[in-house]
């Protein structure tokens, strides 16, 4: 069964091998799939500048601990990309404070995908992402994310703001919002992709 694993700056000798995969696989989905120009580097591993020691990083791992699926967590009182490069995304001011962390680089690979709807994979992913700010005492998760998000949000009954307009940009149409970390957002994703425990494979990271 897929895991999410809490990969941070203390146990991050443990996850080496992973996360230079994490970087590679990255590349090819992010500059060689979708071409996101912004981000393209003459080498194939996709590193930005909040891959930080702060980087909270969600590894989905398979049982033979491939990545299957990845996201990324990170403290909205330091750097972030709402803030640095996007913050006309939020024309009434950047969400920011200590129980209010970032959501960015939410992937799955290519063969766990499902065409036309959610993956099964997706559902572990989210519920993952729920599960780890309940165990961090979050309130909320900022994101800068495709503009077809708030939907598939909707569709769960996760309960956010959208913080500005949806932004035309060349690397496809963005908005950024607020989402509410909750027990319910929780059991309504678990229900929604038939999850009944826990997918971290250790709640301690």
């Amino acid at each position: 069964m897929v895991r999410v694993h809490i990969v941070n700056w203390a146990n991050r000798k443990r996850y080496r091998r992973q996360l230079e995969r994490l970087f590679r696989i990255r590349h090819k989905i992010y500059v060689e799939q979708r071409k996101w120009r912004a981000v393209a580097r003459p080498v194939s591993m996709e590193i930005d500048a909040f891959d930080t020691e702060d980087a909270i990083y969600l590894l989905a791992l398979d049982v033979n601990d491939k990545i299957v699926g990845g996201s990324r967590l990170m403290p909205t009182l330091k750097p972030h990309l709402m803030s640095e490069i996007f913050p006309m995304l939020a024309p009434d001011g950047v969400p920011r404070g200590p129980l209010i962390y970032e959501w960015t680089r939410f992937f799955i690979i290519r063969p766990q995908r499902s065409r036309g709807k959610s993956s099964p994979l997706a559902g572990i992913m989210l519920a993952g992402m729920q599960e780890v700010a309940l165990k961090l005492g979050l309130s909320h998760i900022s994101v800068v994310c495709e503009s077809y998000w708030p939907g598939r949000l909707r569709a769960l009954s996760w309960k956010f703001v959208q913080l500005g307009e949806v932004l035309e940009h060349p690397d496809g149409d963005i908005v950024a919002l607020l989402l509410d970390v909750s027990a319910d957002a929780l059991a309504n994703t678990r229900r929604a992709y038939g999850i009944s425990q826990t997918v971290l494979a250790d709640p301690l990271g």
